[in-house]
């Protein structure tokens, strides 16, 4: 199996501010705007309402809730309305970084941990959110998907095909719009496996609906939230990076920890093969079973 580890969200770029993490912990990662997505930021359902009014305060006002969004990886069944009978998490790709996800052979069976920039946040005097003073802004876990096909979508005729056999992925943004000509969609297999066993109660693709500790990327201590604090296991051995672009990355063990003191940028995908890393899947099982998941 390999782990992706996939940067998505909005950022200082996209969007211009973190995504929020709430009072109680929960979370939600923002699509970034796209303007040929059929979605709009008011179409996507957050904590029971539309994620519009949210981005709007988030952003005081740079981000309209009218804008077209991409949602993307589309995780959760409750983030859209009327979903057709089918449907299924799915995630595309393109340009460099599914270049890099196809030299590394990520396929059917492999898992994407989706993470991305988060920082707290708290009601606002006018019933809206603001960022919490001083919080600070870390890396972190939000959502995964387990891979049962790759889709090709590269031109008219394969997003035609797409569309046919999968009426259900009609309003997914890499059907829409300009894409390179090597665009890809992940679709996610209907339950979570991990070293040969199927989790309980866990489907293929979701998002997590807290805010446990281990879901965080950035070390506690850092003063960057490219600075992350993993476990002892993603160290390097023998010269063979087993994150892919970290081979040459400032690595520092802390006990059961290691330490990366900077990660790629500005990095999307990073591929960590884990055949023969027993430790591996017990990490991931303590993730899933050790955090609630939606």
């Amino acid at each position: 199996m390999k782990i992706v580890l996939s940067r998505k969200g909005f950022d200082s770029q996209h969007g211009g501010v973190p995504s929020p993490i709430f009072p109680d912990g929960t979370a939600f990662s923002l699509p970034i705007p796209y303007s040929h997505s059929p979605t709009r930021f008011r179409d996507v359902r957050c904590r029971g309402g539309s994620l519009g009014p949210l981005v709007e305060c988030l952003t005081k006002g740079r981000v309209r809730e009218d804008e077209r969004c991409h949602l993307d990886p589309d995780l959760d069944p409750a983030a859209l309305e009327d979903r057709l009978p089918g449907w299924r998490p799915a995630f595309g790709q393109a340009a460099s970084a599914q270049g890099h996800l196809a030299r590394q052979g990520v396929g059917p069976g492999d898992l994407f941990l989706f993470f991305g920039s988060f920082r707290r946040v708290e009601p606002a005097a006018d019933g809206g959110w603001r960022y919490v003073a001083g919080s600070p802004n870390v890396h972190r876990l939000f959502g995964w998907l387990q891979v049962a096909e790759v889709v090709a979508v590269r031109n008219e005729n394969e997003i035609a095909d797409a569309r046919a056999a999968r009426p259900w992925l009609s309003t997914h943004p890499h059907l829409h719009g300009a894409w390179p000509n090597n665009s890809t969609i992940y679709v996610s297999t209907r339950t979570l496996t991990i070293d040969g066993a199927q989790l309980a109660v866990r489907r293929g693709g979701g998002v997590f609906s807290n805010a446990d500790g281990r879901l965080t990327l950035t070390a506690p201590e850092a003063t960057s939230r490219s600075h992350w604090k993993l476990p002892g296991w993603f160290l390097p051995a023998d010269g063979r990076p087993i994150l892919s672009y970290h081979g040459k990355s400032p690595w520092r063990r802390d006990g059961p920890w290691v330490h990366v003191e900077k990660t790629a940028a500005p990095g999307q995908e990073f591929v960590c093969d884990v055949d023969g890393i027993p430790e591996a899947a017990a990490w991931l099982r303590g993730l899933f079973t050790g955090t609630e998941a939606a």
